[in-house]
């Protein structure tokens, strides 16, 4: 190594350890991963950098992060671990530089979607922290030559500080959530507790018992539900889910969903209608979790409606796929709040004294829908009713 190409190499690992402590002290994982893709663009002198991450699910490689705009925030690109340059990275827990990318038979063509422009020479180095592989950082184009043995070393270094801030990021947002599930446990916990210590009081009359008893009963079944839905909203969240690929039919699904939540609807005096465009065409993904988000977005519907009111579920084909739209005609959402729906135990505060719930069933329908490449929204209006509408891709190729 030439005296210049020491000093350029050593300039680039200080500008490293400048960044890493940015890197360290950053805890929130989309903002880390679109720090750790500009350094690796910057430190390799190259035209676009991305970031994959590993899906043990799925079993394959996402796109997470890109200095060149992603296709979509909500639609992740899902890269094959066979016949592809980062799938090899993975595999074989290697660095790889490549001079002429696309001729090579590893390549795979997502990548222009998210470069926006061909890429020529691509370098990949792996993601791995002490006892696990989590991903592939790769470089596209270098603006100047061919990458080299310094761009290889540098991306490493970088790679490893990623690598371990990457998993103190999810270290974080797992304690946060368990931390958000100790302060919702507190309010059943309370209630439970001041149950047991008025059961003991000789003077309480038979009335007053059995109301307690009814509360007692009531909060057990929130914990029970939180327990249940925090444990599947965690499996989800970290892909520890099974996830079983098949054909699914949802119009079948909806009458299933339908006579389940029937006898809950009848309670409520609410009417259950469906509207359903013939020859719809399946949708590839896992039955048991799509069922899951019909039953919650229903369920939530059915609670938040008035009594003697009704609730509509349309589907039909659109743009290449399924929309499902999920209407009430119930008390609806303040303008203010219904940025917050799907956010994790929130509840609309006018509605937290009357409908016993626990705040994750939109949490869980959002990340099953995401899971299969789909898309949710909501429009609402106060004292009207609400209409949740979902998107999911077709199975059917074009």
């Amino acid at each position: 190594m030439n005296s210049s190409n020491n000093s350029e190499l050593l300039k680039r690992y200080d500008r490293l350890l400048e960044m890493t402590s940015e890197l360290a002290s950053t805890l929130d994982l989309g903002m880390l991963l679109n720090l750790i893709v500009d350094a690796a663009k910057e430190l390799t002198n190259s035209q676009a950098a991305a970031l994959l991450l590993y899906n043990q699910q799925r079993n394959h490689l996402y796109f997470e992060a890109a200095t060149e705009k992603l296709r979509s925030d909500d639609t992740l690109i899902a890269i094959p671990m066979e016949n592809s340059i980062a799938g090899w990275v993975y595999q074989n827990k290697q660095p790889l530089i490549l001079e002429n990318a696309s001729q090579d038979p590893r390549f795979f063509r997502e990548i222009d979607i998210v470069t926006s422009f061909p890429a020529a020479n691509i370098i990949g180095v792996p993601l791995r922290t002490k006892d696990k592989m989590i991903g592939v950082i790769e470089a596209v184009n270098k603006s100047s030559g061919t990458f080299d043995d310094h761009d290889r070393r540098v991306l490493e270094a970088l790679a490893a500080q990623a690598a371990i801030a990457i998993e103190n990021s999810r270290l974080f947002r797992q304690s946060d959530m368990i931390s958000e599930l100790v302060h919702e446990l507190r309010t059943p916990l309370s209630a439970l507790s001041a149950a047991v210590h008025l059961l003991q009081r000789d003077e309480l009359e038979a009335v007053q018992r059995e109301r307690i008893r009814q509360t007692v009963a009531n909060e057990v079944h929130r914990l029970n539900e939180l327990a249940t839905n925090f444990l599947e909203l965690s499996r989800l969240e970290s892909g520890r889910m099974r996830f079983d690929k098949e054909p699914v039919h949802l119009e079948g699904l909806l009458r299933e969903t339908y006579e389940i939540l029937r006898p809950q609807a009848d309670q409520e005096n609410v009417t259950l209608e469906a509207d359903i465009q013939e020859s719809l065409a399946p949708v590839i993904g896992d039955r048991n979790q799509l069922k899951r988000m019909l039953l919650n977005l229903i369920t939530n519907a059915i609670k938040y409606n008035r009594r003697d009111g009704n609730v509509r579920t349309n589907l039909s084909r659109k743009d290449q796929g399924i929309e499902i739209q999920i209407q009430d005609n119930g008390v609806g959402i303040p303008e203010d709040q219904v940025g917050k729906l799907f956010n994790r135990y929130y509840r609309v505060p006018d509605a937290e004294s009357r409908i016993v719930g626990t705040g994750l069933g939109l949490t869980i329908a959002r990340r099953i829908i995401q899971n299969h490449s789909g898309e949710i929204s909501v429009a609402s209006k106060l004292g009207e009713g609400s209409t949740f509408t979902v998107w999911l891709p077709s199975g059917l190729e074009d």
